[in-house]
């Protein structure tokens, strides 16, 4: 059950994302800056951590998730290290996706060329 489950909350984020600039006529850079503050805001109220629980990968793969991470750093490492732990937190439980999305646009920038 947990596919099934995974399959319909990450469909529903990616569903509401869609919606959101189809309906709501944002930019794709609009959209993605609004799901992460929506999973940072979840995470804020405590409510996005049950919602890996229940559905796994449906809920940590999709941008959300990274909102998550943010919060969920920051406020982790607050409570043991005070104001610096913030930003600390901020780095270190985010620091391998950002890393590795530099690297990679890196990497595909000098394989391929941009038509236009």
């Amino acid at each position: 059950m947990i596919f099934l489950y995974a399959f319909i909350v990450g469909g529903t984020i990616c569903v509401i994302g869609q919606l959101l600039m189809d309906v709501g006529k944002l930019t794709p850079a609009h959209t993605m800056s609004t799901l992460v503050v929506v999973g940072a805001l979840l995470d804020g109220f405590g409510l996005y951590e049950p919602l890996i629980e229940f559905a796994g990968a449906g809920a940590t793969v999709p941008i959300t998730s990274f909102g998550n991470a943010l919060v969920h750093g920051a406020m982790q490492e607050a409570k043991t290290n005070g104001l610096v732990g913030i930003l600390t937190g901020i780095f270190e439980v985010t620091s391998a996706g950002i890393s590795a999305a530099i690297i990679f646009s890196f990497l595909a920038a000098l394989l391929f060329r941009p038509k236009g």
